[in-house]
């Protein structure tokens, strides 16, 4: 684990790491058992995915979208007691594929292994399985595709308040004689790895009560200048929030500034153009160009209200809104019309309310268009933003001759997406680069919807990146009860989480669509911070900030193994494991220092967990202790004395600790499987079945021809070798083909087989030669 020290609380903070195969949106193919594919993504290693056939399967994982920052891909297969052997790949797009891992002479029993890899860009992963032990159940139990924070993904905050901290003292480590950065928040914050800093701007700072102009005028044009620069000679990245109003406006409030409220519509759009044009030039010229721009805050029931909807007598009307002076002088701030949005119209039956919400959304689309248009045309290179809200859940919509509805919120934030973006594109040619979503649980929803909801919006507008403009959780109150809508308690710990959660969201959005997370205002809201006991006017972070720099991984790590012994015997475990270092995509071998293990560990079947460590973190073994390794399932069993031939026509037939006089035929199609037993007479295997003998003295030539399986001693999977006293002939074989650790008195010959054969490490003693494939085993 990897503790948060030296801040104020105690707090466990590890690197993100998301499996995407959990995700709603992500699918499997498969070559055959199409129906129990999905089983191989139902996070539960006790079902699977069965393949039906003979021949390679496959199984192939689509992530749903293109990840830059897939590094590891876990298989786990059906049977603990039987070998697989497999070709991992990757692709983007399915036409060409990359293999990254092949594991086709893999000769250990085990139910799956982890693979680091690094591919910018994969989408689809595919399991070849192409061999297995005979009896193994051919399929996949469960594959899982890690993504990790990308670099890419901007961590900030809205900071809008620190033109007015400036009697703050904030420090790293304010009680140690090391103070560590400060005595500046924003040397603070980006210490403990902030890359963005968002300021809001009003027109004229004034009183939401009053309406009376402020003083000093906080997160007014001037003092956000001096606030760019501060954050820019930080090598900060700089965001700016236009409010165009001179107090908050959000969802519930989003008055005209004074100056702009009686203008004509058309004087408004131009006014919206030209203050927003000169206000970036503004901050060019001083050496602080904004790399991103939002065009109003929170705007889903538009921006800059006016006349548009004083009329209506039901549903969310404009001229009862907040702020005070807006609703106290209607004749001022609803003179004319502006950018709000008629939602209680939207599902109007009647012809006019419905072109009244058109020309509304046709209102708003002008005036975004007009902001626009503004940041383009002085500064080119920055983003441009349209800052709304994830959906949340479902309310009501209300509005003459529509009746009470009820619309989930996806539902309006798509409208609203609809509505605007095709204006913006078709009207007006333009188009913003980015969505920014606000999300705190107790307003808009659980994360579950947060996902969905951010996926849903991926999909339909791909050629935009979609940020979380603001988000936040408490670190105390409510008797450390959870947010509504949340999961995490308003601790330290919860507050790490929580936020770390939204980070996650962002990050796992198909097609790298997600760019960043700014926390709202962490110095004051829902704070990060606690003032220092006995140092006034002095602050200190929770341990929770180093979310910011300790949620990208530097390195991944093979952090789980899988392993099989027989009841009894010990584990062998590796020395080594793998490690991917993020930075270049390199992968090398680290010591692992495993826990000892208990010595009656293995004195009965199951499932025996053993801990490692490593530089890099914690790695686990998880070691299934059988009684038996796979074999086919027997159809008939043949033990004792036989006299005369013995011929096998079909099914699967086990002769188990028998003796036999006369040859043994086993014709096209049908299997068999020999132990411990003894054989006068040859052994002759025709056609495509499987066929298996251990631990048996054969007197007389062994002929394997055309079989699928063959198996002639495999003593790594508890098949013991066996004593031919003759020739041994195996041709034309496909799949799994093991030939180890025989005694044999003739040659051994091995021809067109595909794969050829293999001893896993125990040399065959022949008297006579050994040709073809058999030449080196």
């Amino acid at each position: 684990m990897n503790p948060a020290t030296a801040l104020f609380g105690d707090v466990q903070i590890e690197p993100i790491e998301s499996d995407i195969a959990e995700r709603f949106w992500a699918s499997v193919e498969a070559s055959s058992g199409a129906d129990s594919a999905g089983l191989a993504i139902d996070q539960d290693t006790q079902t699977a995915w069965a393949a039906e056939g003979s021949g390679d399967q496959w199984l192939t994982l689509d992530l749903g979208g293109h990840y830059d920052n897939i590094r590891k891909v876990e298989v786990v297969f059906p049977d603990a007691g039987a070998v697989y052997q497999y070709v991992v790949e990757a692709s983007d797009h399915r036409e060409h594929w990359t293999v990254i891992a092949d594991r086709s002479n893999n000769a250990e029993a085990g139910r799956g292994s982890i693979v680091l890899f690094t591919q910018p860009g994969a989408r689809y992963l595919r399991v070849t399985i192409t061999g297995s032990s005979p009896g193994a159940t051919i399929g996949v139990s469960e594959i899982s595709a890690f993504n990790y924070l990308r670099d890419d993904v901007v961590l900030g905050a809205d900071l809008s308040y620190i033109d007015d901290f400036q009697n703050r003292a904030y420090w790293v480590h304010p009680l140690d004689e090391d103070r560590g950065a400060g005595p500046f928040l924003l040397d603070v914050l980006q210490d403990r790895g902030m890359d963005f800093v968002r300021l809001r701007v009003f027109n004229e700072p004034r009183s939401e009560s009053s309406g009376n102009l402020v003083h000093p005028p906080r997160q007014g044009p001037e003092r956000s200048l001096q606030s760019a620069k501060w954050i820019k000679e930080r090598g900060l990245e700089l965001g700016i929030d236009f409010h165009y109003a001179d107090s908050w406006a959000d969802p519930g409030k989003q008055p005209k500034p004074r100056a702009w409220a009686e203008l004509p519509f058309d004087e408004l759009v131009e006014a919206v153009y030209d203050y927003t044009y000169d206000y970036i030039r503004q901050l060019i010229d001083q050496g602080t160009t904004p790399d991103k721009v939002a065009i109003g805050n929170e705007v889903n029931n538009g921006f800059m209200w006016g006349s548009e909807a004083t009329g209506m007598t039901t549903g969310p009307v404009i001229g009862r809104a907040n702020p005070a002076y807006f609703r106290n002088n209607p004749g001022i701030y609803q003179s004319q019309l502006g950018g709000g949005l008629l939602w209680p119209y939207m599902n109007s039956d009647d012809p006019v309310e419905q072109q009244l919400y058109s020309e509304a959304f046709d209102r708003f689309a002008e005036l975004q268009a007009a902001g626009i248009r503004a940041v383009r045309d002085a500064s080119p290179e920055t983003r441009v933003e349209i800052h709304s809200l994830t959906g949340g859940g479902i309310g009501p919509v209300v509005g003459p001759g529509v009746g009470n509805q009820e619309i989930s919120g996806i539902e309006k934030a798509m409208e609203m997406w609809s509505q605007t973006l095709s204006r913006l594109e078709d009207q007006h040619g333009v188009f913003p680069d980015v969505i920014g979503q606000s999300y705190y649980p107790e307003h808009h929803g659980t994360m579950e919807q947060l996902v969905f909801n951010l996926h849903t919006i991926a999909s339909a507008y791909p050629q935009v990146d979609l940020v979380v403009a603001e988000t936040s959780y408490p670190a105390s109150g409510g008797g450390g009860a959870p947010m509504p809508n949340a999961i995490y308690p308003r601790t330290i710990q919860g507050q790490a989480d929580a936020i770390q959660r939204v980070f996650q969201a962002n990050n796992d959005i198909i097609n790298n669509q997600g760019k960043g997370v700014l926390t709202w205002e962490p110095a004051s809201w829902q704070s990060m911070f606690r003032s220092v006991p006995g140092m006034p006017n002095t602050f200190e972070p929770h341990s929770s900030i180093d979310i910011y720099n300790k949620s990208r991984a530097t390195h991944v790590v093979e952090d789980r193994l899988y392993r099989t012994v027989l009841v009894g015997d010990q584990p062998v475990l590796p020395e080594t494991v793998q490690v991917l270092t993020t930075a270049d995509g390199s992968v090398a071998s680290v010591p692992v220092d495993w826990d000892e293990v208990a010595g009656d560990a293995t004195d009965t079947a199951g499932q025996v967990t053993i801990t490692g460590s490593t530089e890099f973190g914690d790695v686990i073994a998880l070691v299934e202790v059988i009684e038996d390794y796979v074999a086919p399932t027997c159809d008939e069993t043949v033990s004792g004395r036989h006299l005369g031939p013995l011929t096998i026509d079909s099914g699967v037939t086990c002769i188990e600790q028998a003796a036999i006089t006369g040859p043994v035929t086993v014709r096209p199609g049908a299997s068999v499987v020999v132990s411990e037993g003894q054989i006068t007479g040859p052994v002759t295997s025709q056609g495509d079945g499987v066929v298996v003998v251990c631990g048996t003295r054969v007197t007389g030539p062994l002929t394997v021809e055309g079989a699928s399986s063959t198996t002639l001693g495999n003593p790594a999977v508890g098949c013991e070798p066996n004593t031919v006293l003759g020739p041994v002939s195996v041709t034309g074989a496909s799949g799994w083909n093991v030939i180890a650790g025989n005694r044999i008195t003739g040659p051994l010959t091995c021809s067109g087989n595909d794969p050829a054969p293999v001893n896993n490490g125990s040399a065959n003693n022949t008297t006579g030669p050994k040709r073809g494939q058999c030449a080196g085993l």
